[in-house]
């Protein structure tokens, strides 16, 4: 329905606005639509007058949730809120919304505002350092992680056993389904076994599958992980905790891809490559003689290492983020970020539990936190009371930029105060880190050169 209509002074001022703003009365009509909305939307400001503003947004929340109807029911704002619109060209576009009451010069609600942002270029953004920083589900910046993404499509073409290390917590298993998604054998099956979570009378019959008969409660055949897995790939993990005599069970599996279940009295071939993952030292276990040494070297072909979330916390900023993502869809909450002070906390801790702790604290940030930013009271006592250090003696929080100043002197100080090389580990460039270093005030040996 177009209306004709001169260009009022409201019009002027909302025009030079550069988020979209329109405004709605009480039968939800647009009565006025400024020329950022035009541009976001793509629907004329003479089409969108006297139109309802679901026929002229097409939002994914305009049936079941509409943020303007909520305020205009309850009188509170909403603030922020990431939505998605459909743009008259059809296509999906991201915005971020806030909505208030309209009101006459007698305080008389008249209607509502709501005021758009496009957030095509900040998703397009986020998408490029998801892409720059994600290798599978892993996301890393971190010099080191990026060393081992370059090298697993290598790993991942070998029919080799591989060994993964890496403390509890630090993405094993997500390691270990990249290779298997990026082999030849990513159509066949991935099976996991925890090794550790069984006794071994139970691991056995797991692994290796059993025959009717073989004991009690045994009334029907059983294949076991070995044979389901024929074809594709089988993650062993925390094969440190296997007992000497499984160990020699699954040597046999390794030398001649053959297993005979419990009960049975012929042979099975099996085609599965093994990967396998502890959070021990195996080299100490062989030493002690817990561990077989044949069974090391099998397994022990290529050797992959994990480093813990306190040599790269480079990677919590990025992490945080994820987290806050996924949750944020899983639970439809319109939580968007994280204050510095929180943040602050977050880069300060150790994580003994690494990246699977991490999540648990945003898990349970998401608990207590009612608006759309978590804040250092969301958060549990360990990152944010772990050291006495990070705080003043006002005692409140070191800033993050003094935490930023730790981090860079600390990868000079592993360079050698090599500027070039620093750079390269953090993955900046090197006037970025100049600059950084100026502005941050990081004190450089006179005796040492870039």
């Amino acid at each position: 329905m177009k209306r004709d209509r001169s260009i009022t002074e409201k019009d002027i001022i909302l025009d030079s606005i550069a988020d979209g703003v329109f405004t709605v009365d009480h039968q939800w009509r647009i009565t006025s639509f400024n020329k950022a909305a035009e541009a976001i939307t793509g629907v004329p400001r003479e089409e969108a007058i006297g139109q309802y503003c679901k026929d002229v947004l097409k939002a994914s929340i305009c049936e079941s949730n509409c943020a303007l109807e909520q305020t205009m029911k309850t009188g509170e704002p909403v603030m922020n809120k990431t939505i998605h619109i459909i743009n008259a060209g059809g296509e999906k576009a991201p915005v971020s919304i806030s909505t208030a009451l309209l009101k006459d010069k007698q305080g008389t609600v008249i209607g509502g505002v709501e005021t758009f942002r496009d957030m095509s270029l900040v998703e397009k953004l986020r998408k490029e350092i998801d892409r720059r920083y994600t290798f599978e589900d892993i996301i890393s910046k971190s010099h080191g992680m990026h060393n081992l993404f370059r090298i697993l499509p290598d790993v991942a073409d070998s029919t080799s056993s591989a060994l993964i290390e890496g403390e509890s917590g630090t993405g094993k298993e997500l390691i270990a389904r990249a290779i298997h998604n990026l082999s030849p054998r990513k159509n066949k099956p991935f099976i996991i076994v925890n090794c550790g979570a069984l006794p071994d009378t139970l691991l056995e019959s797991e692994l290796f599958g059993y025959k009717a008969g073989a004991f009690t409660d045994a009334r029907k055949d059983k294949p076991g992980r070995f044979k389901l897995a024929n074809g594709g790939t089988i993650f062993l993990d925390e094969i440190g905790d296997i007992s000497p005599a499984l160990q020699v069970r699954l040597l046999r599996v390794l030398q001649d891809k053959t297993f005979e279940p419990l009960g049975g009295v012929e042979s099975i071939t099996t085609d599965v490559r093994i990967i396998a993952a502890t959070n021990k030292n195996l080299e100490t276990l062989v030493r002690t003689g817990t561990f077989r040494e044949d069974l090391f070297y099998r397994i022990n072909v290529i050797r992959l290492q994990l480093p813990p979330l306190r040599e790269r916390k480079e990677d919590i900023p990025l992490l945080v983020d994820h987290f806050i993502r996924t949750f944020s869809s899983l639970q439809g909450k319109n939580i968007v970020g994280i204050t510095d002070e929180a943040l602050t906390c977050l880069m300060s801790y150790d994580y003994p539990g690494n990246i699977r702790e991490l999540k648990n604290f945003i898990e349970r940030s998401f608990i207590l936190c009612k608006s759309s930013i978590i804040e250092k009271g969301h958060l549990p006592d360990p990152p944010c009371r772990s050291d006495d250090s990070l705080y003043s003696a006002h005692g409140d929080l070191v800033p993050f930029k003094d935490l930023e100043a730790i981090y860079i002197t600390s990868a000079l100080r592993r360079n050698n105060w090599n500027r070039t090389k620093t750079a390269r580990e953090l993955q900046i460039h090197k006037t970025t880190l100049f600059r950084k270093i100026k502005a941050l005030g990081i004190a450089i040996p006179p005796s040492e050169t870039s």
